[in-house]
Formats: structure tokens, C-alpha cells, sequence
């Protein structure tokens, strides 16, 4: 499944534009301009499977260190600074990676 049939494409550049240059992403925003804040849990729950790449059932820094090519693959990876920040802000029991329900949460903020 692509994230294009829960986004659309409007949707998906605007998430992306507001986050070109290095260390300028920011979750809250781009949750915001993709629409994802917007979406059922169902939605945000098919989001995560797809960027839990290696089907672990969480999402770990080198996942998300590559949050942004999900959504395009001319994206940018994120820069360190911006994953150890993500990372934290999802990361609600500390054990280092994100788990669906803490996922669905943290879009919501």
C-alpha cells in the first residue's frame, strides 16, 4: 500500500515543501500539512505500517531517520538532530522506537 491512496498528492508536496532545507522539520506541522492529523486511527494505523518498513510493529531511528522518502523518494533523509527529536517526541515509554498506539497518539497532538 502507498501512503498516495490515504494522501493526496496536494497533500503530500505541501508536507514536503515545508520542510526542504536540513534541520527545518518539524512533526507538528508536517503532520498538520499532509492532512495525517486529520485521518482516522484506521489511516494513521495503515500510515505506520507503511513506514515500519521492516514489519517490526515499531518504527526505530533508522526508520525514521528515512520518515520523509515514505512520502517521496526525492525527499531528503532527515538530519540527526531532527530524528533524535522526532524520536523523543513519539517514544512515550523510552525504549527507543515508536509503537502504533504511541504513533496514533502523537499525530493527534
Amino acid at each position: 500500500m502507498a501512503l498516495s491512496s490515504i494522501l493526496t498528492e496536494a497533500e503530500i508536496a505541501a508536507g514536503l515543501q515545508s520542510c526542504q532545507a536540513a534541520d527545518s522539520f518539524d512533526y507538528k506541522t508536517f503532520f498538520v500539512k499532509v492532512g495525517l492529523n486529520s485521518k482516522s486511527k484506521d489511516q494513521v494505523a495503515k500510515v505506520f505500517g507503511i513506514l515500519d518498513q521492516d514489519r517490526s510493529g515499531f518504527i526505530e531511528e533508522e526508520e525514521l531517520k528515512l520518515f520523509l522518502k515514505n512520502f517521496s523518494a526525492s525527499a531528503r533523509a532527515l538530519t540527526d538532530a531532527e530524528t533524535k527529536a522526532f524520536l523523543a517526541a513519539g517514544d512515550s515509554d523510552g525504549d527507543g522506537k515508536i509503537g502504533v498506539d504511541g504513533k496514533t497518539a502523537f499525530i493527534k497532538m
